[in-house]
């Protein structure tokens, strides 16, 4: 299946996935979620937090990006959308962490986001080390040296492990994941299928609306 056939067939795994829940069951505690424990903080008690936990490696994350992406550019002002990656030990991981943190703290998410995974996947390209991500950087527009200095900052430093602590006390085994409101955790192993975690998420953030 090409990408423009993968992003038709998510758009409609996405439209339908919330009309499955509601037709099929009711997303159960302990089947299709659990709940975290202790309970996580959340950036603004103001809102409903929904985290998505992804690592670049993850070839899941990487099929499941488009699908995700679309949901939460249409969740509304009240759900703050955060994207957190993992790193389930040292090295190319680490690295891939402070990856996205430095994308996001330059303000291109958009522009790179989905081009990490698709030079991972698509372009067999291992990014591992710095140089390596320079020249992925200088391909696509992108100053090599700003992107390298913001990587090794101290803020992305402390932002990568921030991540780290908050999916220690989500318990987060694996990738793709979908944390809600510091208080629910989801993913596709637990809702049948990745896109039916989106579902799932929705029927929680409803939830998290209900007790605010």
């Amino acid at each position: 299946m090409d990408r423009r056939q993968f992003a038709k067939a998510a758009a409609a795994s996405l439209a339908t996935a919330p009309l499955l829940v509601a037709a099929q069951e009711r997303p159960v505690e302990g089947k299709h979620y659990v709940t975290v424990s202790p309970r996580q903080p959340t950036r603004d008690v103001r809102q409903v937090e929904v985290l998505e936990f992804f690592a670049y490696g993850c070839s899941h994350c990487h099929a499941f990006e488009p699908a995700i992406d679309a949901w939460q550019k249409k969740l509304p002002s009240d759900v703050l959308f955060r994207r957190i990656p993992v790193a389930f030990r040292e090295g190319a991981f680490v690295l891939h962490q402070k990856l996205f943190f430095a994308i996001e703290t330059l303000g291109l998410v958009e522009q790179l986001h989905r081009k990490v995974f698709m030079e991972l996947h698509g372009e067999r390209q291992r990014l591992e080390k710095p140089e390596e991500i320079a020249d992925f950087a200088a391909k696509h527009g992108v100053d090599r040296t700003r992107l390298l200095d913001t990587l090794n900052s101290f803020a992305v430093a402390t932002r990568a492990k921030q991540a780290s602590a908050l999916a220690a006390g989500y318990k987060i085994d694996g990738t793709p994941s979908i944390g809600v409101d510091g208080r629910w955790l989801t993913a596709g192993s637990m809702a049948g299928t990745n896109e039916r975690s989106l579902a799932v998420a929705e029927y929680l953030v409803g939830l998290a609306r209900k007790s605010a």
